[in-house]
């Protein structure tokens, strides 16, 4: 056995109510002034949040958008820099702490991020840049924050429509993270145990909203979701879905949960024993569709076409998939990823595939 692990350098706090500590986190970090970022929606949500930050905090900043438009992070730096701020709190999804992170990027500036979703992007040093209708990424240490509060209890005004594909979003880091090709036995425990934990919660989180032993469940896996992939390089999955959500503008989340099922069909012949690793841990037989299945029980998007994507458009995101190369388990072929992007606009089932 030969591997390579690089352990994280994140300090996690987690469990209900545990977003009142963060007045203590900042402090920890010797922070005096602090911006704290969101989305439009969820602009109360941060005010309350930060008000025990008293001059700590040097004002919200709510006007993170989806996929981080380059103007969208110049504007957020420079209005940081207005306010002389020398760290950031992020609340919210991973439009927010997307957003902290590009600012990082450009400012070397430390983040405390909040998660109120399970993307589980908190976890990464993965950054990504809309610009000229195209998503770039890239890893830089300097964007993966250095606390993360995992409160649950910020997650119960998380509607059913959202925490479904928020979920299958952090299903998806740790299906990449079995297979990735810097995976090492302690990623594998993590990105197994965290489908384990989400596949459970994630169909009692939509049914019973209010349920915070399995929201709490669901935050958890979401974490093991984000630290597994934080420590693994991600693989055709990501780089199809940052390709569609940067380039036609479709909403992230969905496209994950859209992209999943077919990604996994695609790699499975090559990486049988990760999508074996999956299917024991949601208790199926044949991964790939037991994804699609979670999907459809979770009542979220199936179809690329359902969620904005327009057939002429697949041609050319065939393209764009292989505009540069990336670790993958299966070759990358241009009529493979073809048909691959049409099975998922038309939603069709993966079947007949056992791991």
């Amino acid at each position: 056995m030969r591997f390579i692990h690089e352990s994280m350098p994140v300090r996690v706090v987690f469990g209900a109510g545990s977003s009142t500590h963060l007045a203590n986190e900042v402090a920890r970090l010797g922070l005096q002034r602090v911006l704290a970022l969101s989305t439009p929606r969820k602009h109360s949500l941060a005010e309350r949040v930060v008000e025990a930050l008293g001059d700590r905090a040097a004002g919200v900043y709510a006007h993170a958008v989806m996929h981080v438009p380059v103007a969208s992070a110049e504007a957020a730096c420079a209005e940081a820099a207005r306010l002389e701020c020398d760290g950031y709190v992020a609340i919210g999804g991973g439009s927010t702490i997307g957003l902290a992170k590009a600012m990082a990027l450009a400012s070397g500036l430390p983040i405390i991020a909040i998660p109120t979703t399970y993307s589980g992007s908190e976890m990464t040093s993965i950054w990504g840049l809309t610009a000229d209708g195209e998503k770039r990424t890239g890893r830089d240490e300097r964007v993966r924050p250095k606390v993360v509060i995992y409160d649950p209890e910020l997650t119960l005004s998380l509607p059913p429509a959202v925490a479904g594909p928020s979920g299958i979003n952090a299903l998806a880091h740790c299906v990449e993270a079995l297979y990735a090709a810097d995976a090492s036995p302690i990623t594998k425990l993590m990105a197994e145990e965290g489908v384990r934990a989400l596949s459970r919660s994630l169909p009692v989180v939509v049914r019973e909203p209010e349920n915070l032993e399995e929201r709490t469940l669901a935050l958890y896996g979401a974490w093991l979701a984000g630290a597994a992939l934080g420590a693994a390089t991600p693989g055709l999955h990501h780089k199809l879905c940052h390709m569609l959500g940067g380039s036609f503008n479709l909403p992230h989340a969905e496209v994950h949960t859209i992209i999943l099922p077919h990604v996994a069909a695609y790699n499975a012949p090559a990486a049988p024993d990760a999508l074996a690793r999956v299917a024991q841990a949601m208790g199926v037989a044949d991964a790939p569709a037991a994804l699609f299945d979670l999907a459809v029980r979770l009542g979220a998007p199936t179809a690329l076409r359902d969620i904005g994507m327009r057939s002429e458009n697949l041609d050319h995101a065939a393209d764009l998939a292989l505009r540069s190369s990336y670790p993958n388990p299966a070759p990358l072929t241009r009529d493979g990823i073809r048909q691959l992007l049409d099975d998922a606009y038309h939603g069709r089932r993966p079947k007949g595939i056992s791991v």
